[in-house]
């Protein structure tokens, strides 16, 4: 057996040692690199957007587009660079390219029920609906034509955008090592934690209300996305872990509240729509919680 000579001042360890090195560390603690890499990745790329008039103020320079059209260029290229980018590196530094393979796998899982399809389609604007409708005191108005003309071609859009951006990092990659290791319901309210915390400083730009913002309203989104982790977690573990089906369940709520919601509740405001949220995905949560006595979904082994 061979025995590598020790390093010292006079001698380095070549590149591929070193390359070694990494992999290994990265092999040890595959959780917590992937989320180091998310956050400093996403809030290095968002930093321009906050300093930007857009958000502090400090660089005198105003993304293009208005408040929508700005998104697009100043908050999903971070997105993108954090969750997807950090799945796909730790992924192939640990598990090569079995292991991209099954990430794929899980990527492409289109073939479950029809009913869990419609269940998504319907179940989150209902949701949001009946919530709202509780805040307004009075029941919605029908959205116009146009709206419903843009509806499925608007959730298409944020599929591509929301949904691939954010749901192949935290529920396809950190979810099954999560629940493996912690169980469904900690593992769960980890990703919610650290999915919400993600977003923080976003409330310093437009996209959450700009510097000024009230302190509960970031807590209050925080508290919003780990209910709606556990209705996110119960889909994933009962439909095989369909993450197409996830990025819908996801992106139904984004594309309702940014398309069709303040033409069916016009009293109300956009704060009232984040407190339609939390409404919704807490009475969600509650009610699978309770369903499954704290399982969401996931089968004993």
């Amino acid at each position: 057996m061979s025995v590598q000579a020790p390093v010292t001042t006079q001698q380095r360890p070549p590149s591929g040692d070193r390359a070694t090195g990494l992999r290994a560390a990265v092999r040890r603690r595959p959780l917590l690199w992937f989320f180091a890499l998310t956050f400093a990745l996403s809030w290095a790329a968002w930093t321009p957007y906050i300093l930007s008039e857009n958000g502090l103020g400090v660089w005198h320079f105003t993304f293009p587009g208005g408040r929508a059209g700005s998104q697009l260029t100043g908050v999903l290229p971070g997105a993108y660079l954090g969750p997807i980018a950090s799945a796909l590196l730790v992924t192939g530094l640990t598990e090569g390219r079995a292991g991209l393979r099954l990430w794929r796998a899980r990527m492409l899982r289109f073939k479950v029920s029809w009913r869990w399809y419609l269940v998504v389609l319907v179940s989150v604007p209902a949701a949001l609906t009946l919530a709202s409708a509780a805040l307004a005191g009075r029941g919605p108005a029908l959205p116009s034509a146009a709206i419903l003309a843009a509806y499925l071609p608007g959730l298409l859009i944020q599929m591509i955008t929301t949904g691939l951006a954010e749901e192949p990092g935290w529920r396809e990659f950190a979810m099954p090592r999560m629940q493996a290791r912690y169980g469904p319901l900690t593992a769960t309210l980890v990703v919610g934690v650290l999915w919400g915390c993600w977003h923080l400083p976003l409330f310093l730009t437009q996209w959450g209300g700009g510097p000024h913002v009230a302190w509960t309203v970031p807590v209050q989104f925080v508290a919003m996305t780990i209910a709606f982790s556990c209705v996110m977690t119960w889909v994933f573990n009962r439909s095989g872990e369909s993450m197409p089906l996830v990025m819908l369940l996801h992106t139904g709520v984004n594309n309702f509240l940014s398309l069709a919601w303040s033409d069916m509740f016009p009293s109300l405001h956009d704060s009232d729509a984040a407190r339609a949220t939390l409404i919704a995905a807490t009475a969600a949560a509650l009610v699978l919680l309770a369903a499954t006595r704290g399982r969401l979904g996931l089968p004993k082994r």
